[in-house]
Parts: structure tokens; sequence; C-alpha cells
């Protein structure tokens, strides 16, 4: 039943997920208005694929005292362990999240490596329409610091990418 002409193929929107807020928010926005868009369309319902980038092994620590530590085997294998539950358990929180939508195909993509580059080239491997992501509201100096993950997807992606700013928290009040 799937022909080969775009406008009758289901969108493929491609959402990074982390253990972050943010994230999760993103991934709630795409639910709330890019599948909701395309039910008012009556368009089929857009395939979600959730992809989250498990950070690489370091073969050695850094210490405070300016020497380096080569890590054991023992201890890449623990912190292999650790990244691998923490993955399973971000992408199982984001697919329930998608269960409201039960409609909606739901992907998962998980791969070792820096996000920024595991977010772009699950993109183009997954032939992605759009990219949404979070935004972790960063000041200058972090960014300048760190980089900035949605920055590097927005100037690297070969398709749209939706940066979702961060949900407000309650107001508080300042004083004046």
């Amino acid at each position: 039943m799937k022909s080969s002409g775009t406008s009758s193929s289901p969108r493929r929107v491609v959402v990074a997920v982390d253990e972050s807020e943010e994230s999760m928010h993103a991934l709630s926005w795409c639910l709330s208005n890019v599948v909701s868009a395309a039910k008012a369309a009556k368009a089929p319902p857009p395939a979600v694929v959730l992809v989250h980038a498990r950070p690489s092994r370091a073969l050695y620590y850094p210490a405070i005292d300016g020497a380096e530590y080569v890590l054991t085997q023992e201890v890449r294998d623990s912190m292999d362990r650790y990244t691998a539950s923490a993955a399973e358990t971000v992408v199982t929180k984001a697919k329930s999240v998608c269960t409201a939508f039960p409609n909606v195909r739901v992907e998962t993509c998980v791969e070792q490596g820096d996000p920024r580059d595991v977010i772009c080239g699950a993109a183009e491997k997954a032939g992605a329409d759009m990219l949404v992501m979070g935004s972790r509201g960063n000041g200058f100096l972090q960014r300048a610091l760190m980089g900035s993950v949605s920055n590097h997807c927005v100037q690297n992606c070969k398709c749209p990418v939706v940066v979702v700013k961060r949900p407000h928290k309650a107001a508080r009040h300042h004083g004046s």
C-alpha cells in the first residue's frame, strides 16, 4: 500500500532523547504538534525514531593532580554496563511517552559516540524529514566551553531541525 511518492509515504521524524527533562519535553512537543498535525490533515502518522547517544568509553581518567590513570578492563566493562542500562532506561521512558499516540510507529536507535555525530548520522540514515531536539538553554560561556549539540545539528543535519526550548519553570519571585 505504500507508494514511492513522498506525498503518501509517512513522514519520518527523528527525536533526540537523553536523560534530561528538556529532551522529554521536545518529544512531547513533537507528538503533540507534528503527530496531531498529521492527524488533522488526514495524513498517515509519522514514524518517530528515538535516537540516544551513549557516551564513548574512556580508556584513561584524568585526575586532579595532573596524572592520568589507565582504567582497568573491569572498570571499563562496568562503565559499559552502566551506560547500556542508562540508555535502556532513557529509551523505555521515551517509548512510554509515545504510548499516548498508539497509531505512531516508534523505532529506536542507540549508538555509542559523540551526540553531535550520532544524532546527525542517525537522522541521515533514517531518511528523516525532520529532527526534533531539546535545548538545555546553556549560557554563552557553557556553549563556548562545551559546544552546543543542538547548534551543531542545526548547522550540519541535512533535514530541517526543530529545537524546542526548555519548559519554563514555575514563575519565581526575584527581589527588586
